[in-house]
């Protein structure tokens, strides 16, 4: 017999098959009775964790009473408590239940320590939150892009509620319609400014000064914080070149001014300005120019608000951007740009 297989002579060509219709296998009918029939399906695991513990625990507490018992110090009134303390079951203790909250706080901390993941203060008004959110996601997509930081979705947090030691940065859009914070979220707060966390406040109105509904807000909301001495960011700060080179911070709008921690002494080594900060590191950053609209990306990709006019808009659009991934560098880095100050003496020490 001709082996199964694809055979070819010429012009002529056959295959031959493994199975024929004389072949073909057939169901098995009539089984005798009792013969139980299964599938492939996957028989489901027993978990013996809870069982295995109690039974140990068991035998620890009849070891203890039998050696109590030998050395002659267990008294009656102590043997009837440990029996009915073995023999009595245990009552019914359900986690998830007793403490769900709990349990999704725990789940977020997990996601922030094991993941890069950007946050956003929520305050009551829920555009302004989906603003935050929006905005956040299209800055992670921007950073994903350009950058090797490979940010998760960004996540809400409650300020009074929430923890936030493991996050490394907050986006706080400052609306009027935002409680003031308990004397617990204050120091939550300064905790998490003290302990390396930074804080991009945004009154998104474009002025920060009298009149500005948001910046009195703004105000009222940090007046019990332990906020630095601000001052204009200067030309020669690590934000203006810790990814880009920057001059200008737009947001959707441009003309407000970028507030940062103001040096506490500024030295020259070789006519070059350092700044000798918190490690060169500001805690605050203050601005109104509503940086989370300019970043705001929909689930398709596209910016969900206008910025600017024209081509020239677009143009701010990416400056923003810009704006967005040096801010991020700088909270993951910290000063690593301004080192670059210290080489003409380090290299002057090294020839000596």
């Amino acid at each position: 017999l001709t082996p199964p297989g694809y055979y070819q002579s010429f012009d002529r060509e056959v295959a031959v098959n493994l199975l024929s219709e004389e072949t073909l296998p057939v169901p098995l009918f009539g089984l005798p009775l009792g013969v139980a029939r299964e599938g492939f399906a996957a028989q489901p695991e027993t978990p013996l964790k809870a069982p295995i513990l109690l039974l140990a625990f068991l035998l620890l507490a009849l070891d203890i009473l039998a050696s109590l018992f030998v050395s002659g110090r267990l008294s009656g009134a102590a043997q009837v408590a440990l029996l009915a303390f073995v023999i009595l079951p245990a009552p019914e203790l359900r986690a998830q239940e007793v403490a769900p909250s709990l349990q999704a706080q725990d789940e977020r901390a997990l996601l922030a320590a094991n993941n890069t993941v950007l946050a956003y203060v929520l305050t009551g008004d829920s555009r302004a939150d989906e603003i935050s959110r929006a905005g956040l996601y299209g800055l992670s997509r921007t950073l994903f892009e350009r950058t090797s930081i490979e940010p998760l979705d960004p996540i809400s947090i409650d300020i009074e509620r929430d923890d936030i030691s493991l996050v490394p940065f907050l986006y706080w859009p400052i609306s009027d319609q935002q409680a003031p914070l308990s004397p617990l979220a204050v120091s939550k707060v300064n905790t998490f400014l003290r302990n390396g966390g930074l804080i991009l406040f945004d009154t998104k109105d474009a002025q920060l000064g009298a009149g500005s509904i948001n910046g009195e807000a703004l105000r009222r909301l940090t007046a019990q914080l332990e906020i630095p001495p601000l001052a204009p960011i200067e030309p020669d700060h690590v934000l203006t070149r810790s990814f880009y080179l920057l001059e200008v911070f737009p947001g959707r709008w441009s003309k407000g001014q970028l507030w940062v921690e103001a040096p506490s002494s500024l030295t020259t080594i070789e006519g070059a300005p350092f700044r000798n900060l918190n490690d060169g590191v500001t805690p605050v950053v203050i601005g109104s120019n509503d940086f989370a609209s300019a970043w705001a990306l929909n689930p398709q990709g596209r910016p969900m608000y206008p910025v600017g006019t024209g081509a020239r808009g677009e143009r701010q659009r990416e400056l923003a951007k810009r704006f967005g991934v040096n801010l991020m560098m700088y909270v993951m880095t910290g000063n690593y740009k301004s080192d670059q100050v210290h080489i003409p003496a380090l290299l002057e020490r090294l020839g000596q």
